[in-house]
């Protein structure tokens, strides 16, 4: 699994998401890799159609019918939308949030990334049975400093705290990955896919990142 998650930056903006999902699309096909792309929340409903995943940013745990501002589940699942990370590093939520979201979107079939900055939360949110645990250390976020060349032992804790759990959960590397060998290591280390953000929506060239990246996971 390999997820993108836009952030809000400038680079994806207005029409230049279209572009980039257009890019991810046809690098999934080229090497059949399940590439999901998260949008600023106002720029999904411009590429929800996709032909691959679309995932939310954040969701809250919030009703259908009269409530303002918040982004819930049901809709974007009627929005063809297909799943969101959950207690992203910039945007951390109680962990009883994380529980009734993790649910929910179970419920709704829509795949779940719970966000972790350490093992123990590794080890307590992976017993939610998420689809995914992303570990991503915060203060290697954006520094161009992968986690897996920076605290590789942080990686293969992480998969035996996820592994513990005795479910369906499999572990995503979050946190400074800039390139094909940071993916490799991630992968040899125990991960089972990379949520990435900067180093590919800051790249000169997504085609070319994207497919260095997409090689690394084959």
């Amino acid at each position: 699994m390999f997820v993108i998650n836009c952030k809000n930056y400038e680079e994806i903006s207005g029409d230049k998401i279209i572009k980039f999902v257009k890019t991810a699309e046809k690098i999934s096909k080229k090497f059949k890799i399940k590439i999901a792309i998260c949008p600023p929340q106002h720029l999904i409903g411009l590429v929800a159609s996709s032909s691959i995943p679309i995932f939310a940013q954040h969701v809250d745990d919030s009703k259908v019918g009269s409530t303002t501002g918040f982004v819930i589940p049901e809709l974007l699942k009627k929005s063809k939308v297909n799943g969101s990370l959950i207690n992203h590093s910039e945007h951390r939520i109680s962990s009883n949030e994380i529980e009734k979201l993790v649910l929910k979107l179970k419920e709704l079939k829509m795949t779940s990334i719970v966000c972790v900055k350490d093992v123990a939360e590794a080890r307590k949110y992976a017993k939610l049975n998420p689809n995914y645990i992303a570990i991503e250390p915060p203060e290697l976020i954006g520094s161009g400093k992968a986690v897996s060349t920076e605290r590789p032992e942080l990686i293969t804790k992480a998969a035996s705290a996820v592994k513990s759990a005795n479910n369906n959960t499999k572990l995503l590397c979050g946190a400074g990955i800039v390139s094909g060998q940071d993916v490799s290591k991630a992968v040899e280390l125990g991960s089972k896919g990379i949520l990435v953000a900067s180093g590919i929506i800051k790249a000169k060239n997504w085609d070319k990142i994207i497919s260095e990246f997409a090689k690394a996971l084959v």
